[in-house]
């Protein structure tokens, strides 16, 4: 017997969405972020209580040690997680969320004695987007977490291979549909379909290169949304609907605005790589020299501009240098020296993501310039910095047709008197092609772990 009501259930099943909406709303500014993830987890337990406390279960043990594993394996890894993993850790808690989905609507269609059209349809797609966001997150965790190249992989006819596999998971979904509408769907179709959706979540990420994983996390968490919705419709349980439609329909806008922000259409990242490349890959041309330089060297460069741009990227999150590169703008600012934050859309792999970080470190929130705010400035500072960057600040998104990040914005810190680079060795960027920017006279390269580097320059900027 359920200890709570229809009309009790319905209305905390109300309250719960209102948080979710409530939760995306604080989620648009860093200033309200964290109240937003706490009203939304707030949101969530509600749900989780009200659906125990308004469903007449027979096997609460069970599922109360499945909620005690995985809050096991999730809160120690939530906690420990670097913030320069977050976007691994993203890619692999929304496969999960589709692999959920499409598991309990293949076992709900299993089980249902009549499952009717409608409902089949709901548990057929939930099947098929949720497997491909499965398998597809997957790939995306390997490629951040450089588990496997980065770089766009492709096979001969693999756009034929990707689009027969679709064509067949298709044809299973139907097929499950008209069983459905007949009674029952046998579980070998659905097995079946299962499989099939797994192999188009591979072969839909691994042309995608490194540089646009990112934006692919964030459509598959959109296609994971849509399967919680469609899976709220198989269990009747309007709050998953809610949910779904509320994650589908912001991770959606989410990848149109980061797409936006790259310059670059959803169909050109994850077919562009079917193209023929006309870029350079970092390791196949003839060695050539740059000029590198010492710390003292940078100091001087930076203690006596009137305008410094600092360009934070990867390598500064992986060397958790963000509060040297603080100290840094300190003591610059100390000897009135105007200092200004570029943070491209996609800096440290994810939007935000870069904005976090620097927050960790006290980085007043004014002073990081979004790119079409930043890029006037850069023609006019004497030093951009560019700490752990590559493929944000790369020329050959402008100049090289073909190139996998052709026609993505960037920083263009090559407008600025004097360029300095902090990288750890001549390795190309997520892209895998060369950035024509290091081999410019007026580019200084100080090679080491940014941390290391950026210390030493701080030590040398308080002996000038």
């Amino acid at each position: 017997m359920s200890l709570l009501s229809a009309n009790w259930t319905a209305l905390f099943y109300l309250i719960a969405a209102a948080c979710f909406v409530l939760a995306l709303k604080g989620l648009s500014s860093p200033g309200t972020a964290r109240r937003g993830n706490l009203i939304g987890a707030g949101g969530a337990v509600l749900a989780v209580v009200t659906a125990f406390l308004s469903e007449d279960m027979d096997h609460v043990v069970p599922i109360l040690v499945a909620i005690a594993v995985g809050c096991a394996v999730g809160v120690p890894a939530a906690r420990r997680v670097a913030m320069t993993q977050m976007p691994q850790l993203v890619a692999l808690f929304n496969g999960v969320g589709g692999a959920a989905a499409a598991l309990v609507a293949g076992l709900e269609l299993t089980l249902e004695a009549d499952a009717g059209g409608i409902a089949a349809a709901a548990g057929a797609f939930t099947v098929l987007v949720g497997c491909v966001s499965f398998s597809g997150s997957c790939v995306t965790f390997a490629k951040l977490q450089e588990l496997m190249t980065t770089r766009p992989v492709t096979i001969k006819g693999g756009q034929y291979l990707f689009g027969g596999s679709l064509a067949v998971a298709v044809a299973l979904a139907v097929t499950v549909v008209v069983q459905g509408s007949d009674g029952q769907p046998e579980a070998w179709t659905l097995a079946l379909l299962a499989l099939v959706s797994l192999l188009v979540g591979v072969l839909f990420v691994l042309p995608v290169g490194g540089a646009d994983v990112p934006i692919v996390i964030s459509l598959l968490n959109a296609f994971t949304g849509l399967t919680v919705a469609a899976s709220g419709y198989v269990l009747n349980n309007t709050l998953l609907l809610v949910a779904g439609t509320l994650v589908g329909a912001s991770g959606t806008i989410l990848t149109r605005l980061m797409a936006a922000a790259m310059g670059r259409s959803v169909t050109s990242i994850l077919f562009g790589a079917f193209r023929p490349s006309t870029a350079v890959m970092a390791g196949t041309g003839p060695e050539r020299p740059v000029r590198s330089g010492s710390a003292d060297d940078v100091a001087i460069l930076l203690g006596y501009a009137r305008k410094v741009v600092i360009v934070p990227g990867y390598g500064l999150a992986v060397a958790q240098a963000q509060h040297t590169i603080r100290e840094l703008a300190e003591l610059l600012e100390a000897r009135d020296i105007e200092v200004l934050y570029g943070i491209h859309p996609v800096a440290g792999r994810m939007p935000g993501h870069m904005n976090v970080l620097l927050a960790e470190a006290n980085v007043p929130y004014e002073a990081l310039k979004e790119m079409e705010l930043i890029n006037p400035e850069l023609r006019t500072a004497d030093v951009a910095l560019v700490v752990g960057a590559n493929d944000v600040v790369n020329p050959a998104a402008k100049t090289t047709p073909g190139a996998p990040i052709y026609g993505m914005p960037i920083l263009e810190v090559d407008q600025a008197q004097q360029v300095v680079f902090l990288k750890r060795s001549m390795r190309p960027g997520f892209a895998g092609i060369e950035n024509e920017l290091l081999y410019d006279p007026k580019t200084t390269l100080l090679f080491g772990d940014a941390k290391d580097s950026l210390t030493k320059v701080v030590s040398a900027v308080k002996a000038l």
